[in-house]
């Protein structure tokens, strides 16, 4: 029999949707893993949505949650899945902002990263996180080298601005991950990955990537080849799964709303099971 393999995943909450614990439960679970959800957060929906009602755990109150698992003995757990939540930020048409303040980024830097043995940043948070800038490849490269010299073995910038030899319909992903053989010297492994874009907004992308990443690395520890095409081939079905109903339902001309582009989860099991590659990386 397969040994279980336990995952404490302490994210957001939301009653409808898929975000955070909702977006990472499922998938996760159907992969063979067994799930302790602490919400920091219970939230009605995600705030995508014009409204929004819950609550947001305190450190003491989680905290609290955490003893009563440890004075159970059920605290042993093979990983901690956590996204930061809000994550640092993003880029919007070119330009770059932060979601948290300012003051938090030495706190991601110094007391988040190091302890993190995977990463999953956008172009902007690599940047954030490193201080440098990333205008081609090999800057790219650069950055994810300082990231793995912060603590993480693994990190997989999620989508980046990098041009991409299919054309602007097409978005680049980079991974690297570094193993250490028993003379104790280290090799590393990098990939790059090429997405078509989807024209829509989708809320918990970040967090089912998240979890599906940690599964299939899990489950292909040495390849970070074959564990990125299965997450990423995985998202696209889901997406496209999405979109498809979600444009079906708010009718030819219309613009889907933000109920109409909650993930279609449950509908893409077996595509989260077994995913079709459908998005091929390349060994840089």
């Amino acid at each position: 029999m397969e040994e279980e393999c336990r995952v404490l995943s302490i994210q957001s909450h939301v009653v409808r949707g898929y975000v955070g614990n909702r977006a990472a439960t499922f998938p996760l679970q159907v992969l063979g893993f067994e799930i302790d959800a602490v919400n920091s957060v219970q939230f009605s929906n995600h705030t995508g949505y014009t409204h929004w009602k819950g609550q947001v755990l305190n450190a003491q109150e989680l905290h609290e949650l955490y003893a009563g698992l440890k004075l159970n003995g059920v605290n042993k757990y093979d990983y901690v899945l956590t996204v930061c939540d809000p994550v640092m930020g993003d880029k919007w048409n070119g330009e770059g902002s932060m979601y948290v303040p300012e003051d938090l980024l030495p706190v991601y830097r110094e007391k988040v990263v190091p302890v993190a043995d995977i990463i999953t940043p956008n172009q902007f948070e690599a940047e954030l996180l490193s201080g440098r800038k990333i205008h081609s490849q090999e800057e790219a490269l650069a950055v994810m080298d300082m990231l793995h010299a912060m603590g993480p073995d693994t990190v997989v910038i999620t989508s980046s601005d990098l041009p991409s030899s299919r054309g602007s319909d097409y978005l680049i992903a980079l991974g690297s991950q570094r193993t250490r053989r028993p003379d104790g010297t280290t090799l590393t492994e990098r990939i790059r990955m090429e997405m078509r874009r989807v024209d829509a907004v989708f809320v918990g992308t970040g967090d089912l990537f998240a979890a599906m990443l940690l599964a299939w690395t899990h489950k292909h520890p040495d390849n970070l080849k074959v564990a990125c095409e299965k997450t990423v081939s995985a998202m696209h079905h889901v997406l496209q799964r999405t979109i498809q109903c979600a444009r079906a339902q708010a009718g030819e001309g219309r613009k889907p709303s933000p109920a109409q582009l909650e993930l279609r989860m449950v509908q893409s099991k077996k595509d989260i099971e077994d995913p079709e590659i459908v998005v091929q990386a390349t060994v840089l």
